[in-house]
């Protein structure tokens, strides 16, 4: 990496100004990952590809039982 040569101290400033956001933004996407994160590993998301596979299950020992019924 070449080192950049500054002439004035607004160069600078300007510099800084832009690596301290870059820094801000870099945290707060962290934040979000970790939320993000903190998110998917609730237990109701952990079992939500199984409540799709219950829902299913009952309906169709629902569907059986009135089936019955009705033969």
């Amino acid at each position: 990496m070449i080192p950049k040569k500054y002439t004035t101290f607004e160069q600078i400033d300007q510099d800084l100004k832009i690596l301290k956001l870059e820094q801000e933004i870099g945290r707060e996407n962290f934040k979000m990952h970790v939320q993000i994160t903190k998110n998917s590993l609730y237990p109701s998301h952990l079992l939500g590809g199984f409540s799709g596979i219950i829902q299913k299950l009952t309906l169709s020992m629902v569907a059986k039982k009135l089936l019955k019924k009705f033969n």
